[in-house]
């Protein structure tokens, strides 16, 4: 039997790019040559229909045929580790953390691009690129001007073997194993074997508009601060030392240049793109020729009125001499070549469209709606979101997904909604809704007056690294080296998931963080674990109880001296302490009442927390 199915299998043709099958003998069944074979097939079929997919939108099998061949690669080179390789397409998921980001020259100078806003430049542009070429007439090649990170990306014999940032022109930082996490670069250049021995091509990393959205919807209900538009967002992530925390992100690249490589250089630019383009390295669609001004300038109004409904950012457009020749001839100046020229548009001012509405809970669990922005001017800050307050105020301003709307900065900080700008004839989305279940942990979300708050206390995600950083303050636990910054990372790095997992953190754990080594790690770790005796007033206040603030804190601990008798006391009895509000006492029963919440408290009763009683009154309570 066995026999039988290894000879079907190994006279089973090893192409998985056309109909490419799935029934796969099982690996524990295969010799190091039939494994060698298949994984071989495999990575060809993968990166043909990665190349269908990603860079000609053009795909020709279904996803789940796709993500079956993957899972199948995976298990061999598993099973047969020998056989990883650096190009294998598997390595996308994310490797290793690098420890720093190393300098790298480049294999030749990424220079600037001189840009204007004026019609009258870009017509000298190209009447000195005529007068130097001693013609009438010359051909252009003009291509949107992306918004994103400019990289270099070197292969040598058809095979990525780095990628760096732009940096000063001449050097950049190594971010190779971030850019394999992205799909539309190719690890393996097609026709390899007619590419050159070292090819380096310019290319441009961004997000698009959507993607960016996404991004930006996931920060702001964590209660993160967004990315304030598609090129930070790009720049960010490239430059993490952990390219898991890249893989899977909605990143993209575009090549426009060929940089340098050990064969003749293509005669035009367009040869170039052509070039590039059967190599599978992704070029702009919307490139065009033009010979004239005209031409240039029908395609700068084209892409500047269109620009809204692309899935990208453009600010402007490049303006490109075809011939290489002349290029050579007009030369360069210091940092920009004289053979190019980018055109902006002029900057989107107060005016711009609403991408999305989502929600952002906050460190109390109040649900607070926010407009996602196509990013805008205000005030000479690039704005990407701004706040709507509560459900009523959408209402009431009638603003929707897909609304032109004026943003203004309030008290000329915050960025809100003022108005939305009415635009006849254009239709409109469904009004929005406040969610019925948190938008990050799914609990049930209640109406508390004019706002929307998160049931899960203690155990959303969203609230805590706001309740770390509350529960760590002065006047509740009072824990020295534990600030917003690094309870955002123990959150992001999934080190802690409730306050209880801090007195779990190791030295080890904290000198993850970022500005942490050996001696603050334990400086931390002390501090954390010497806070474990606090007075039941301060405990109270650490545990961000909504609208249970100090002076509250004071009151319910003074009353019931003991936190066993509070989490247990009726609602009437805490209605009737002087100075508890009838919010407050719900607020407060409610946080006790919920499972999750008694949890957590449980968890920090193993942990050694040790809830010291108030002692008797005697007179008024101070606020120390």
């Amino acid at each position: 039997m066995f026999r039988a199915i290894s000879r079907r299998f190994l006279n089973t043709p090893m192409n998985f790019k056309k109909n490419p099958t799935t029934d796969f003998q099982p690996v524990g069944e295969l010799s190091q040559r039939q494994a060698e074979k298949q994984v071989r097939a495999l990575r060809e079929g993968i990166n043909y229909h990665d190349l269908r997919y990603y860079v000609q939108d053009d795909p020709e099998i279904a996803d789940s045929v796709y993500d079956r061949l993957f899972q199948r690669l995976q298990d061999l080179e598993n099973a047969f580790p020998d056989l990883k390789a650096p190009d294998s397409p598997t390595q996308r998921v994310g490797a290793e953390p690098v420890p720093t980001l190393e300098k790298v020259e480049h294999r030749a100078p990424l220079q600037s691009l001189q840009a204007t806003l004026e019609a009258t430049a870009v017509q000298r542009f190209m009447k000195n690129a005529r007068e130097k070429a001693g013609k009438n007439t010359i051909n252009f090649v003009v291509e949107p001007k992306f918004d994103g990170l400019s990289v270099e990306v070197v292969y040598d014999s058809g095979r990525f073997r780095y990628g760096a940032t732009r940096g000063n022109g001449n050097t950049g930082e190594d971010i190779s194993h971030n850019l394999k996490t992205i799909r539309t670069l190719p690890l393996t250049l097609q026709h390899r074997n007619k590419a050159p021995d070292t090819l380096s091509v310019r290319g441009e990393v961004f997000i698009p508009k959507q993607g960016f959205t996404t991004l930006n919807r996931q920060r702001v209900e964590y209660g993160e601060e967004p990315f304030a538009n598609p090129r930070n967002a790009a720049a960010g992530l490239m430059r993490q030392y952990q390219s898991r925390r890249v893989a899977g992100k909605p990143l993209c690249i575009i090549f426009y240049e060929i940089l340098a490589m050990d064969e003749e250089m293509p005669a035009t630019h367009q040869q170039v793109l052509t070039q590039l383009g059967d190599w599978g390295l992704k070029t702009s669609p919307l490139n065009k020729t033009a010979t004239t001004f005209k031409d240039v300038e029908h395609f700068h109004r084209r892409l500047n009125e269109e620009r809204d409904d692309l899935d990208f950012e453009i600010d402007g457009i490049v303006i490109k001499v075809d011939d290489h020749a002349l290029r050579d001839t007009l030369g360069s100046r210091n940092r920009s070549p004289r053979w190019a020229q980018a055109w902006k548009f002029e900057p989107r001012h107060e005016i711009t469209k609403i991408q999305d509405i989502t929600v952002q809970v906050g460190r109390t669990g109040i649900l607070t709606p926010v407009a996602l922005l196509q990013p805008v001017d205000v005030g000479g800050v690039t704005v990407s979101r701004a706040t709507l307050h509560n459900e009523h105020e959408v209402h009431e301003k009638d603003v929707r997904v897909g609304d032109y709307v004026r943003v203004i900065r309030a008290g000329d900080v915050i960025p809100e909604v003022e108005e939305r700008i009415k635009k006849p004839g254009r239709k409109r989305c469904a009004p929005f809704k406040m969610p019925h279940r948190c938008p990050v942990c799914s609990a049930k979300v209640a109406r508390d007056g004019a706002y929307h708050v998160c049931t899960a206390g203690l155990s959303c995600e969203a609230q805590l690294s706001g309740r770390i950083k509350h529960y760590a303050s002065r006047n509740a636990m009072d824990i020295d080296h534990l600030g917003e910054k690094a309870a955002e990372q123990l959150v992001t790095r999934e080190l802690v998931a409730d306050i209880a997992d801090l007195y779990t953190l190791k030295e080890e754990d904290l000198r993850q963080l970022q500005g942490f080594a050996e001696r603050s790690a334990a400086q931390l770790r002390n501090a954390i674990h010497a806070a474990k005796n606090p007075r039941l007033d301060h405990f109270l206040y650490a545990l961000g109880i909504p609208h249970v603030g100090r002076r509250a804190a004071q009151l319910l601990a003074g009353e019931f001296r003991t936190l066993k008798r509070l989490a247990h006391a009726p609602l009437k009895k805490i209605e009737g302490i002087s100075g508890i509000g009838s919010e407050t006492a719900s607020a407060t029963k409610n946080f006790f009442a919920d499972k999750r919440n008694r949890d957590v408290l449980e968890r920090l009763r193993k942990m050694g927390i040790h809830v010291q009683p108030m002692p008797k009154k005697h007179g008024s309570l101070s606020m120390e």
